[in-house]
């Protein structure tokens, strides 16, 4: 394991190729050995024997203009003859020694015509071919088969085959084992800045485990950043609340003119809200409260009641009961928020809740001015506001959507908004229902 790790990627595939060449010439090495001591079985090398034998001596006896014909008048389906006043005799890569031995045994005089033979190529017809050199110098070339010939040009399908297979299984082995480390790195990087840092060990190549090092020190400094971000923000937040209270107290005591002290508390109460907003956020960015089995049907109709019983226009419709896994105090106020920007902005919201498979869906419909279509992702971006859109007395700093979608998706769930053809704005969220 301790030699393995001191290997990188590069001297793997060096080991692989060192070790298929090894395969390769090996199983080389064993197919030419088999094949110079292959033999045929005794009929089939009295056979060839005698058809050689045979052949050789009505051809030498035929005028030369008459060879050609009478070697393909001699031939069989499996025994064909070729006779070549002149030109190269066929050269095969395997030679077959014992063979040869083996037919000069049965007829000797083929010694004297310096019989020749060999495997043939994989993939053509026939499994032997050879030649024989007749006294004129011409050349008698034969095709045969052999019923152990077979095995041997199967072993050779199995030299090529070999390496390549050992390689593929080899290159599979070696990659998942180099990957290995780099899903678990995928896998942890999909987590970096929703809670705290996990190091991976360090395992793999020295590539790999360099990059695994670098991942470690870098979810440390962003869990870091993001800590003391949220810690010094969630400080702001609290300590503008005194200063505000205070104002809020001595404002009370000016004497100045009753509507001048109240547009000067509706400030006082925007920039509370803002305060509200920002803590909000930085909170949901990852809450380690458990998720609970709520009632997700009742929490809605019970914040769309609320906002009825204060003279809003707030419609519920659907189910009466609905059970999920969330976070209740998360959820609650993404729900609220969804409804009181429908009121803010459009003044009416219709609220739905049904069930669709194993997801609840829950649909806040209004009649306001809807969102551009081209803005749509600008919305979910913190302190982004469509003045625009929305109107510049809008309060709060562009939170209220982004909190929202942190909460759902902190309960697996999901938030879509769209347009709705006759004028305002839908969002449709959808949140896993609880099993059993």
């Amino acid at each position: 394991m301790k030699l393995s790790r001191r290997f990188g990627l590069p001297e793997r595939l060096l080991a692989i190729l060192l070790l298929v060449a090894g395969v390769d010439f090996a199983a080389n090495t064993l197919l030419f050995d088999r094949a110079s001591r292959f033999a045929l079985r005794e009929d089939d090398a009295s056979r060839v024997a005698e058809h050689l034998v045979i052949a050789s001596r009505i051809i030498e006896d035929t005028n030369t203009t008459n060879r050609a014909r009478v070697a393909r008048d001699l031939s069989t389906n499996r025994f064909s003859l070729e006779w070549h006043a002149k030109g190269p005799r066929p050269v095969g890569s395997v030679a077959l020694a014992g063979m040869r031995e083996q037919i000069l045994d049965v007829a000797t005089e083929l010694d004297r015509a310096d019989l020749q033979l060999h495997l043939k190529s994989v993939g053509t017809l026939g499994s032997i071919e050879g030649s024989v050199l007749l006294p004129d110098r011409s050349i008698l070339k034969f095709q045969t088969y052999a019923s152990a010939a077979w095995a041997l040009n199967a072993g050779r399908i199995m030299t090529l085959l070999l390496p390549t297979l050992v390689l593929v299984i080899l290159a599979w082995a070696l990659f998942r084992a180099t990957l290995t480390p780099l899903r678990t790195l995928v896998r942890a990087s999909r987590t970096v800045g929703s809670g705290s840092p996990e190091p991976i060990a360090e395992q793999g190549t020295g590539e790999v485990r360099e990059l695994i090092a670098a991942f470690n020190q870098m979810q440390q400094r962003i869990h870091q950043s993001m800590t003391d971000r949220m810690q010094s923000m969630l400080a702001i937040g609290h300590d503008l609340r005194t200063p505000l209270a205070r104002m809020q107290l001595r404002l009370e005591r000016t004497g100045l003119d009753s509507e001048m002290v109240k547009e000067m508390t509706a400030d006082l109460g925007e920039m509370r809200h803002m305060l509200e907003s920002l803590q909000a956020f930085v909170e949901t960015g990852g809450s380690r409260l458990r998720a609970e089995r709520i009632d997700l049907a009742v929490m809605t109709q019970t914040l769309v009641d609320t906002a009825a019983d204060n003279g809003r226009d707030a419609i519920f419709d659907g189910l009466e009961s609905l059970e999920i896994m969330a976070r209740p105090v998360s959820l609650r106020r993404a729900l609220s928020n969804l409804i009181e920007n429908a009121l803010h902005y459009a003044g009416n919201v219709r609220v739905t809740v049904r069930r669709d498979g194993d997801f609840a869906e829950i649909t806040f419909e209004d009649d306001g001015p809807g969102i551009p279509p081209d803005r749509m992702e600008d919305v979910l971006q913190p302190f982004v506001r469509l003045d625009t859109a929305r109107g510049r007395d809008t309060p709060g700093m562009g939170l209220g959507l982004p909190i929202v979608q942190r909460a759902i998706a902190l309960d697996n769930g999901t938030m879509q908004l769209r347009n709705r053809v006759q004028g305002g704005l839908c969002v449709i969220v959808r949140l896993p229902c609880a099993i059993g």
